[in-house]
């Protein structure tokens, strides 16, 4: 997985796989999904990301814990 956070454009962008783009769909204004081929999510851009998210250029990482 990357992120990146483009200041010029303000656009923070998701990808969650290394696949070429098949089609795009604007989930919601400025939220654009994009899949491959086979339907799977491959990206997630976030336009006017500066307007949208608390805080573009700070990343939190976090793995949930597994119950034993």
């Amino acid at each position: 997985m990357k992120i990146t956070y483009d200041r010029e454009t303000d656009t923070l962008t998701i990808i969650f796989a290394d696949t070429p783009v098949a089609e795009s769909d604007e989930d919601k204004p400025g939220v654009i999904l994009d899949y491959d081929a086979a339907g799977n999510l491959v990206s997630l851009e976030i336009l006017d990301a500066s307007q949208r998210v608390t805080s573009p250029t700070r990343i939190e990482y976090q793995v949930a814990s597994t119950p034993a």
